[in-house]
C-alpha cells in the first residue's frame, strides 16, 4: 500500500527521492539504522564495535558491520580502523550525522510523552 507521500508524488509526477523527506527516509530507513544512530549520539567522541553491539543487543555481527557500512557511505557515521592485532575499530557521528541528534531527541521526547505506562 502507498503512503500519503508516494501518492501525491506520483500524482505530482515527482520522485519520491527528490523530496526532502523521501531523501531522509532513503537515508534512514532500515531496522537498526536509528538505534545505532541513537547509541553513536549517546557517545559524544566515539564508540568501539563490540561496545555498540552490546548497547544495542539483538543485532548480529553481519547486521550491524553492514548497516555501519551504509551510514558510512551516506556521510552519516565516521569509522576509525587502527593497523593493531587486534584489531580496533571505531566509530563516530560525523558532522553531517551530529545534524540529526536533534531529531532523535525529539523523537525520545515525543516517546516519552505518549508510551503507555
Amino acid at each position: 500500500m502507498k503512503n500519503r507521500e508516494e501518492i501525491l508524488c506520483a500524482l505530482s509526477g515527482i520522485n519520491p527521492q527528490e523530496t526532502g523527506f523521501g531523501y531522509t527516509l532513503s537515508v534512514i530507513n532500515g531496522k537498526y539504522k536509528m538505534i545505532i544512530l541513537y547509541w553513536l549520539a549517546q557517545h559524544k567522541e566515539v564508540i568501539r564495535f563490540n561496545e555498540l553491539q552490546r548497547c544495542i543487543g539483538t543485532i548480529t555481527y553481519k547486521t550491524l558491520s553492514s548497516t555501519l557500512k551504509e551510514l558510512e557511505k551516506d556521510g552519516l557515521v565516521f569509522r576509525e580502523e587502527y593497523p593493531q592485532i587486534p584489531p580496533k575499530v571505531e566509530y563516530s557521528l560525523t558532522p553531517r550525522g551530529k545534524t540529526l541528534i536533534p531529531v532523535l531527541n525529539m523523537m525520545c521526547e515525543w516517546g516519552n510523552k505518549y508510551v503507555t505506562k
